[in-house]
C-alpha cells in the first residue's frame, strides 16, 4: 500500500495526532484509528507501518465494508479448495498474506459477529484457520484497524464484541476533522493548488484571490482533506488564466441548472396543514423585495438582467451586505449567490 499523499498540516490538533501515531509506531501492538471519512485514517495506518519494526514487511489491507458478510471471513482467514461453491483451489487470507508485518482492517465496525469472534481468536493467540481446514495457521501479525464509528457506543448496542474491543484498543488515535484545523486549510489548499498548477503546465503558481481563500476558510468540509483537495484540484484545472489568481470555487460538482429532478420529491403539506397569512408569517430570513418589471419590454434579455441585479442589491442591503445571509434571503446557495453577485459586478460592494 504505497501511498503519494504525505502527512501536511501545522495545527496543534493534527500534530498532536501525527506525534501519538509516531510513538505508538515502535510497539507491536494493535492501534486503532478513530477519525471523520476524509481524515486520512489510511495515512496514519501506513505511518503506524513504516515507523515499526516490521517495515520491510507487507503492509495489508482489507475495507471490511467493500464484501458481503458471506465473503468476508474466507477473505480474512482463507479457505480450503471445495469449502463451499466456488472454492475451486485453496487460498490464503490476508492474515497469512500479512505474515510478518502489518494487517490494515479499514472500516471494522461493519465486520459480523461471526467475523468479530474468529478475528478476536486470531488476534489473542496468533493464529488463524482457513474455512474448510481442520488445522489453524500460525501467523505473525500486527493489527491495525479504523472507523468512523464509536466503538464503544456499539458495544452497548450489541452491535460490537467488548473483548474484541478490550484487545485492540492498547492505542487509540483519533483524528481530528479538518475543520478544527485552524490553519491548515491554507496549507493544504496551497499545496493541492501547486500541484495542480504543475501537472497542468502552469509557468507559475497565481495562488487564490483572498476572496476565494476566505471561501475555502469558511466552508465546513464534511468530507474532510478528500474533499479539500477535490475541490482544490478542480478549481485549478476550470481556471482559465494562469496569471490571475484563482477567484472562482465550487464545492458541488454536481450544481448545474440542468441536473436531474430529485428522484424522491419533499412531501406535500396536508390538507388539513393551516397557511399562514403574510402578516403572520414569521420573518425566519430576510426577503428581498425590488419593484415590480414592466409588463413590456424591447430586449427581454436586458429586462431580466436588470430585475435580477436590482433583487441583488435590494437583498444586500436588506442583510447588511453579508453574502451568506443574503444568500439564505435569497435561497441560493453561497456559490450560486457569488456567481451571480460577479456577473453583476456587486462582488465586492459594501454598504
Amino acid at each position: 500500500m504505497e501511498r503519494e499523499a504525505q502527512f501536511i498540516g501545522q495545527s496543534l490538533a493534527f500534530l498532536d495526532s501525527v506525534e501519538r501515531a509516531s510513538r505508538a509506531a515502535s510497539l507491536n501492538r494493535p492501534v486503532l484509528v478513530i477519525g471523520e471519512r476524509g481524515t486520512g485514517k489510511e495515512l496514519v495506518a501506513e505511518r503506524l507501518h513504516r515507523l515499526s519494526q516490521r517495515w520491510d514487511g507487507p503492509l495489508v489491507t482489507l475495507n471490511c465494508a467493500a464484501l458481503p458478510e458471506t465473503l468476508i471471513e474466507a477473505e480474512l482467514f482463507g479457505h480450503e479448495a471445495g469449502a463451499f461453491t466456488g472454492a475451486t483451489k485453496a487460498r490464503a487470507g490476508r492474515f497469512e498474506e500479512a505474515h510478518g508485518g502489518t494487517l490494515f482492517l479499514d472500516e471494522l465496525a461493519t465486520l459480523s459477529m461471526g467475523a468479530q469472534e474468529r478475528l478476536l481468536r486470531a488476534v489473542e493467540y496468533g493464529e488463524v484457520t482457513r474455512i474448510g481446514a481442520s488445522r489453524p495457521v500460525r501467523v505473525d501479525v500486527r493489527i491495525v484497524a479504523a472507523t468512523n464509528e464509536h466503538l464503544p457506543d456499539l458495544v452497548e448496542r450489541g452491535r460490537f464484541r467488548a473483548d474484541l474491543l478490550d484487545r485492540l484498543s492498547f492505542e487509540v488515535i483519533t483524528l481530528p476533522p479538518l475543520r478544527v484545523r485552524e490553519g491548515d486549510v491554507q496549507v493544504l489548499a496551497d499545496h493541492f493548488g501547486r500541484r495542480m498548477a504543475s501537472e497542468l503546465g502552469w509557468p507559475h503558481w497565481p495562488g487564490f484571490s483572498a476572496g476565494a481563500s476566505i471561501t475555502l476558510i469558511e466552508h465546513p468540509w464534511p468530507g474532510n482533506v478528500r474533499e479539500l483537495r477535490n475541490v482544490v484540484e478542480r478549481a485549478v484545472y476550470r481556471w482559465d488564466d494562469p496569471e490571475r489568481p484563482i477567484d472562482d470555487i465550487q464545492f458541488d460538482p454536481f450544481e448545474s441548472p440542468w441536473r436531474p429532478a430529485t428522484a424522491s420529491p419533499p412531501p406535500a403539506a396536508t390538507s388539513s396543514a393551516v397557511t399562514a397569512s403574510p402578516e403572520k408569517a414569521s420573518p425566519a430570513a430576510p426577503q428581498a423585495s425590488a419593484p415590480a418589471p414592466t409588463s413590456s419590454c424591447d430586449d427581454f434579455r436586458t429586462a431580466v438582467l436588470t430585475y435580477e441585479k436590482m433583487l441583488l442589491e435590494d437583498a444586500l442591503r436588506r442583510c447588511r451586505f453579508n453574502q451568506r445571509a443574503t444568500a439564505l434571503a435569497l435561497k441560493l446557495s453561497y456559490d450560486q449567490l457569488r456567481h451571480a453577485l460577479r456577473r453583476h459586478d456587486l462582488l465586492d460592494r459594501q454598504a
